[in-house]
């Protein structure tokens, strides 16, 4: 097995003395996707935060290629991992293309400055995003499911080793939520991603679950979205489905929390 390209050892988080996540170790293989999954205010954004070195962490340790992402700079970093946030704006007025180009900038210096080849790398974001008709529109006029795929362009264009996406989906409509899916999957990259839709998760290599700021459970999605699991993380019931179309599985959730009186 190769060496975890990404790891995670005993990682706390406790702003202001209110541990929001704690004692979560995990490491992430070359090449592979992992899904993480949990409750809201279970912890995912904020682990992903941790990943990509935006917090600092309370206690534990986070690697990138071996090294303590602490003690590597930022440019470095931004060299071999790309994150995109759940909710990131800009105050600036820029063109869509101009936050695009934004992916290029760790690899600009004095001596390497902008060149035709970092003009072809941003069309390809575009295109792969099918943002590219809409690269002079002004940031400020686009829907939100249009920025969401402009931050995932821009993150392309930083042509990571490493790509984090917190629940990359939101706001998209069904077409784009499995083009953009699609397109994560087919990308020769490390994953790591947040998903809200458990469904989603099962395309996933292996699934990590997050409750109440813990890493409950780790392993492939046919052992982790097991009906037990799911209940006892999340409060629903699970049944499993076949799709007659591909043989594929899919998971049909009923909420038990509310009992529906007799007649």
């Amino acid at each position: 097995m190769s060496a975890p390209v990404l790891e995670a050892e005993d990682l706390a988080w406790a702003p202001r003395g209110g541990e929001i996540l704690r004692g979560v170790s995990l490491a992430v293989r070359a090449g592979e996707t992992l899904g993480l999954i949990g409750p809201n205010g279970s912890g995912k954004s904020t682990l992903m935060r941790l990943l990509a070195g935006v917090l600092a962490p309370s206690r534990g340790v986070v690697r990138l290629g071996g090294e303590r992402l602490a003690r590597l700079g930022r440019r470095a970093v931004a060299q071999q991992l790309a994150f995109v946030e759940q909710q990131a704006e800009t105050a600036e007025r820029i063109t869509v293309r101009d936050a695009v180009e934004l992916g290029r900038t760790p690899f600009l210096s004095l001596t390497r400055p902008w060149s035709a080849a970092d003009d072809a790398i941003v069309d390809g974001a575009l295109a792969a995003v099918e943002m590219e008709g809409f690269a002079a529109r002004d940031w400020a006029t686009l829907s939100g499911g249009e920025r969401q795929r402009v931050h995932i362009a821009r993150a392309l264009a930083q042509q990571p080793r490493i790509l984090l996406l917190d629940e990359p989906t939101n706001h998209l409509d069904i077409h784009h939520q499995l083009a953009i899916l699609g397109l994560v999957a087919a990308l020769p990259v490390t994953t790591v991603i947040a998903l809200h839709d458990l469904n989603q998760a099962m395309g996933c290599d292996r699934v990590g679950v997050l409750q109440a700021g813990r890493l409950v459970a780790l392993g492939t999605p046919a052992e982790v979205l097991a009906p037990a699991l799911l209940r006892a993380v999340f409060g629903v019931a699970v049944t499993t489905l076949t799709d007659p179309e591909d043989g594929g599985r899919i998971l049909r959730f009923r909420d038990i929390s509310r009992r529906i009186p007799p007649a």
